[in-house]
């Protein structure tokens, strides 16, 4: 063997070894890069658990905000049925007693002109102002259903008192109005002129009001002198003053057989608190 050969055999092993210890590197790198993607994929995995729980968590809370919604339900339930009972009122008016001593009537009313059976069971008194909307709102929408279904059957009478509010510059004449026309031509003139006041208005003041007197046939000298002396003047302060001892603060205002109801309600309410009357 020659001296070359000697030494090359010599290097072999160094030769293999160089070569394991390659191998075991590029081993090395593989296992690191294999641990990277163990570790790439364990953070796969927390993000898909906390993804999971971000999951849970919404669906929770999606329960609970069904389960609130379901009590606010539940106790708005229970408020607008104790509205129901408070705000109808009828509910207030009617009295649950049915053996209740008849009321007084003489409280409520004067020498007023009365529209229907002076001797119907059930007595309808409104406190009113002829330049109140809300008032003009219960004759057209209200009265004239009243008048059909119980005036003009002989169940209810029906009594116009005076409570003009100071802030309405024409209420007070137009009250004496038809006052004045209540003086001259009875019950008949005073619901005429009372029409004419909410149907026409009283925008005019005293002017279209000696012009209504006129329409409805009465003797225009006469009326306006009273109109225009004041005449009646008194007797609309009377009204108003018997409405403010009945608790009479805002109109309409109405008494049935003792029983208020306030406001321009629709005519369902006057029903149910006539039709309670006339069940006595």
């Amino acid at each position: 063997m020659t001296h070359y050969e000697k030494e090359h055999e010599e290097k072999k092993p160094e030769h293999h070894a160089h070569k394991e210890h390659t191998a075991h590197k590029e081993a090395h790198v593989e296992n690191k890069q294999e641990h990277k993607k163990v570790k790439d994929s364990c953070c796969g995995t927390k993000l898909n658990s906390f993804q999971k729980f971000l999951a849970v968590a919404v669906v929770i809370q999606v329960l609970l905000l069904l389960f609130v919604a379901v009590k606010i339900s539940a106790l708005s339930g229970v408020a607008v049925e104790n509205n129901e009972v408070v705000d109808v009122p009828s509910q207030a008016a009617v009295p649950s007693n049915n053996n209740a001593p008849a009321v007084d009537m003489a409280t409520y009313i004067d020498d007023d002109s009365i529209k229907g059976d002076k001797d119907a069971p059930v007595t309808i008194v409104e406190f009113s102002d002829y330049e109140c909307p809300f008032c003009t709102k219960f004759y057209d929408q209200s009265l004239q259903q009243i008048e059909k279904n119980y005036i003009d059957t002989g169940k209810v009478k029906f009594i116009y008192r005076d409570f003009p509010l100071s802030f309405h510059q024409n209420a007070q004449k137009a009250a004496e109005a038809a006052e004045v026309a209540g003086e001259l031509g009875g019950d008949e003139k005073y619901f005429e002129m009372h029409d004419l006041l909410f149907e026409k208005g009283v925008a005019g003041g005293v002017a279209s009001f000696k012009q209504y007197a006129r329409e409805i046939g009465l003797d225009g000298g006469k009326f306006d002198k009273m109109l225009d002396s004041g005449e009646m003047a008194k007797e609309v302060q009377d009204d108003f003053i018997a409405g403010q001892q009945l608790g009479v603060s805002g109109t309409p205002a109405f008494f049935i057989n003792g029983n208020l109801v306030s406001g321009a309600q629709p005519f369902s309410v006057f029903e149910q608190v006539i039709e309670a009357e006339l069940s006595k």
